[in-house]
């Protein structure tokens, strides 16, 4: 038997951006049917930011005991139990789940459907035992890891971040096949938790930031004992019980006990019959509009399945832009230079906006750069954590364009930047701005603030200074 739904709203994914959609709509009076194969939270809560971040915070805790002699405080190397370091990760995850919770939306209002979603046409959705004819539908099915086509890669198994966080074994030596955010994120957390590791990047890593600050990271990885591999050629990879073999161009072999793929994702659109509804996708994604609307003028998509940022925080941005856009019917449009993202190694890098290249292609000469070293800021120099770099990029008139920041709490520190992009500041409101002191966010200030430096103190100023000085009064 097949039962008939015919909600307001039908939600396909239950991760970030599809329980954002959820709770608003329910919490606005809709009749809203959420229908998620897998597990509540999706890929953030389960296997992505939330695991990730857990154990990094466990990897700085072990790294701390290390780093005490500059402090007076004399270093151990610390004990580390790597399966009471994977509960810690799962009590993380377990403390955040019932805010996604199948109970907590239902006493939202929301119906939640475990099953498959399929579409049978361009308004309606089969789920296990349910056909749902809604008068809209969100996509957010997210995305799935995925292995580059390396010869015997299927044949061995190997970890990604779907299956990393349940390994119980500390690796003796772990291989990373990628070095993006979650590929370096994944080695210096590991590294720190008394691994040895090895990064293969087929480029350059983390290849879409800064190359400044990316070599600041890329360093102190280095000086914490990963092996960074770029431009590494695998030809192929075999295994047996015992680890993975790796064979690189000229014949060089990496054994290893544990391998991680980290080289891409794919979004998750195969299964849900969208030739069916009209829709036109691509191997990136599903694609939409400005307003996130599909070929389907009923069905719009948001998060990793449209392929655009994959991000957790703009699965949430998207999801606020349907609930404007389609339930209160305002301007809500995508803007593409409100998109910030950070890699949460140690020191972090952070990023919003047009990049130095990005910006000079389109403003030329108006282009101005401004940096301020972490070395020079008060705080950094009493935590000991002067390893960094500020830098902002501003354009014709003094208007910020982008920032990126390499350095302690980077994924804070460019906030108050993201304003700045957002709202189309000139630096001279960041330059006006009264930080507390001692703070991490002077340098931010500071950075703003020698924008002006040239003009404040060259001799024609000083001239000016000089005569109204002798004035009276």
């Amino acid at each position: 038997m097949t039962s008939r739904l015919t909600p307001d709203l039908c939600i396909v994914g239950g991760g970030s951006g599809g329980l954002v959609v959820a709770a608003g709509a329910a919490q606005l009076g809709l009749d809203v049917v959420l229908v998620e194969r897998g597990r509540m939270g999706g890929d953030c809560l389960n296997y992505g930011c939330v695991p990730s971040k857990a154990l990094i915070a466990a990897a700085k805790a072990a790294q701390a005991q290390r780093d005490g002699a500059a402090f007076g405080i004399a270093p151990v190397e610390p004990k580390i139990d790597f399966a009471a370091v994977m509960d810690h990760v799962a009590s993380v995850i377990a403390a955040i789940a019932p805010n996604d919770s199948v109970e907590r939306f239902e006493k939202l209002g929301v119906r939640v459907i475990a099953a498959e979603a399929r579409f049978e046409g361009p308004g309606e959705i089969r789920a296990g035992a349910f056909s749902i004819a809604a008068r809209r539908f969100v996509i957010a099915t997210g995305s799935r890891p995925v292995a580059p086509p390396v010869p015997g890669l299927a044949e061995v198994p190997f970890l990604t971040n779907e299956t990393v966080f349940a390994n119980r074994v500390r690796p003796e030596h772990l291989i990373v096949i990628g070095g993006g955010p979650i590929g370096l994120e994944m080695a210096q957390a590991h590294r720190r938790l008394g691994s040895r590791v090895t990064v293969l990047e087929a480029a350059t890593c983390l290849a879409k930031d800064d190359p400044e600050l990316v070599a600041i990271v890329t360093a102190r990885l280095a000086r914490d004992g990963v092996v960074l591999r770029e431009r590494a050629s695998i030809q192929r990879v075999s295994g047996n019980g015992a680890g993975v073999t790796i064979e690189l161009a000229g014949g060089e072999r990496l054994e290893g006990s544990h391998l991680l793929v980290a080289a891409g994702r794919a979004p998750n659109i195969e299964a849900l019959g969208l030739e069916a509804a009209g829709i036109r996708f691509t191997r990136r994604g599903i694609e939409v509009d400005d307003r996130l609307r599909t070929a389907n003028r009923r069905v719009w998509a948001i998060g990793d399945c449209n392929g655009l940022y994959p991000f957790t925080h703009m699965a949430g941005y998207q999801a606020s832009l349907f609930i404007r856009g389609a339930l209160f019917r305002a301007p809500a449009r995508l803007d593409r230079r409100l998109v910030p993202w950070a890699t949460y190694t140690d020191p972090e890098l952070a990023n919003v906006g047009a990049s130095e290249a990005e910006a000079r292609k389109e403003h030329g000469d108006a282009v101005r750069v401004l940096r301020w070293p972490f070395h020079d800021n008060d705080r950094a120099q009493a935590e000991r954590a002067t390893e960094g770099l500020v830098k902002i990029v501003t354009g014709p008139g003094g208007r910020v364009l982008g920032a990126a920041i390499a350095g302690p709490h980077a994924g804070e520190l460019i906030q108050p930047w993201c304003l700045a992009v957002q709202r189309r500041l000139k630096i001279s409101a960041m330059a006006s701005m009264v930080p507390p002191y001692p703070t991490l966010g002077e340098a931010g200030k500071r950075a703003a603030g020698s924008y002006f430096t040239e003009t404040l103190f060259a001799p024609r100023t000083r001239m000016l200074v000089r005569f109204l000085s002798r004035l009276p009064g």
